[in-house]
């Protein structure tokens, strides 16, 4: 599973309506002032391609991607999956 993306200028983070991780993981970002841009699953069903390339094969939210390319997989490492 990669741990290290190439880096952006804002953070990404991969999330479904259903997850409330999510919904704490945004309000942490928010906090600390982190620029993110939000890809909901739910919306775009085609990005759980991405989710699972990221997270080694499930289908989880949330998935964060800092802007300096590191992965981080679920909210303080719990997440909800879809399998």
């Amino acid at each position: 599973m990669p741990t290290k993306e190439p880096t952006r200028d804002i953070a990404v983070v991969y999330t479904h309506p259903t997850c409330g991780y999510c919904d704490m993981l945004k309000s942490d970002l928010q906090q600390k002032g982190v620029a993110y841009e939000e890809v909901d699953v739910s919306k775009q069903p085609d990005m759980w391609g991405e989710v699972e390339r990221l997270s080694g094969g499930d289908r989880i939210t949330p998935v964060l991607v800092t802007a300096d390319g590191e992965v981080e997989i679920g909210y303080k490492g719990i997440g909800c999956n879809y399998g």
